[in-house]
């Protein structure tokens, strides 16, 4: 695999650029808009879904790139198979396999094991484990292979195994990747980690289908188009995705209602576990109720009148596991300003959209959600 054939310094420029615009965006967000950094970055949102939309389109590209390989050079595209299918999990590991799309409750296991009570795995294993994962990806992948690739003894045995590594190139898109992770500058830098990932897979994938197509390429400024388009591709796609996720579609009156009335229950059980001189929560707390039980031991809780709603048709499991009419998590929000003079406590569902939609303060758009403790404002 000569340098002649790699691809061209327009599109390796093209690619750095690209990834490293995530990360401009996101510190120029963090540090100049954070209310608008902080909703960009949630679930659901236009950068989740770019993530995800990049992590498929990777997978088919290496998906085009294999068969190119498989036809012109004669060999197993395992590697390339094995890397398209390694994006095509990890996007649908980032939507949760489309749980929350389409409502459905995961099974036992995940609800009690899955800190987030979604269906994915790597929110099972163990923290250290999943960022050694990462990191291994990122720098195995992105930073290791392609340097090895530039010693010819092992250029030639890695062409004989029809490992395909990624263009020397791109070795400072995923090392920036990497230096994020590990020095996690700003809150929900994971998220951004996952962006720039996808899109230095991307331009990996895009970087395979030209080394297997390498007849009629393009040459100069032209040849960074590929890059260009997918970017614009993924970004809109996932601004899109998120402008439909706000649509819900059909008549969810009844499941609103129902939620209402849970969440004014589990606000009752909520102010009931407060007295006696312990606090109903803790300032600054931001998470799922069963989360919250389970770290901070409050069992009152599972016998309170939201688990007594069981003997009026509300579903075990969403008792158990404290799951809105959706089947996502409901949430406890304990904020409080820096003077100790403000306070607003409330439990909150996502609602029919089934994506955040209220801030620190308050319950806004389509969450449906009830207030436990409220002082000054």
């Amino acid at each position: 695999m000569g340098d002649t054939r790699g691809p061209g310094a327009a599109f390796l420029l093209g690619a750095n650029l690209l990834v490293l615009g995530v990360l401009t965006y996101a510190a120029v967000l963090e540090s100049r808009a954070p209310a608008f950094y902080y909703a960009s970055l949630q679930e659901d949102a236009y950068l989740e879904w770019a993530t995800f939309w990049g992590f498929l389109a990777a997978a088919a590209l290496f998906l085009v790139a294999a068969t190119r390989q498989r036809r012109e050079r004669r060999v197993l595209p395992w590697f390339l198979c094995g890397v398209g299918l390694f994006c095509f999990v990890v996007g649908m590991e980032e939507i949760s396999w489309g749980q929350r799309v389409l409502g459905y409750r995961p099974p036992v296991y995940f609800l009690e094991h899955n800190f987030q009570q979604e269906l994915n795995v790597h929110n099972v294993v163990s923290t250290s484990l999943r960022k050694l994962a990462l990191k291994g990806s990122i720098l195995g992948y992105g930073v290791f292979l392609p340097l090895a690739a530039l010693a010819r003894p092992l250029r030639r045995r890695l062409e004989g195994w029809a490992i395909e590594a990624p263009p020397a190139g791109l070795i400072p898109a995923f090392f920036a990747t990497y230096y994020l992770y590990e020095t996690y500058p700003w809150k929900f830098s994971g998220e951004v980690v996952e962006l720039m990932l996808a899109l230095g897979f991307v331009a990996a994938a895009l970087a395979a289908g030209r080394e297997s197509g390498r007849r009629g390429r393009r040459r100069g400024l032209a040849a960074a188009a590929p890059v260009a388009v997918a970017g614009i591709a993924v970004l809109g796609a996932g601004i899109a995705t998120e402008m439909a996720s706000r649509w819900t579609g059909g008549d969810d009156a009844e499941r609103v209602e129902a939620a209402r009335m849970e969440t004014e229950r589990l606000a009752r059980d909520f102010r009931r576990s407060g007295r006696g001189g312990t606090t109903v929560s803790r300032c600054g707390v931001h998470k799922r109720v069963y989360s919250f039980l389970e770290k901070y031991d409050t069992r009152q809780l599972e016998s309170g009148a939201f688990s007594r709603l069981v003997a009026r048709g509300l579903p075990q499991e969403r008792a158990s596991f404290f799951l809105d009419p959706w089947n996502s998590p409901y949430w406890i929000r304990d904020e409080c300003d820096r003077r100790g003079r403000r306070r607003e406590v409330f439990v909150y569902s996502f609602g029919p959209n089934r994506r955040r939609d209220s801030t620190d303060w308050e319950i806004l758009g389509d969450d449906v959600g009830a207030t436990i403790v409220s002082v000054g404002g």
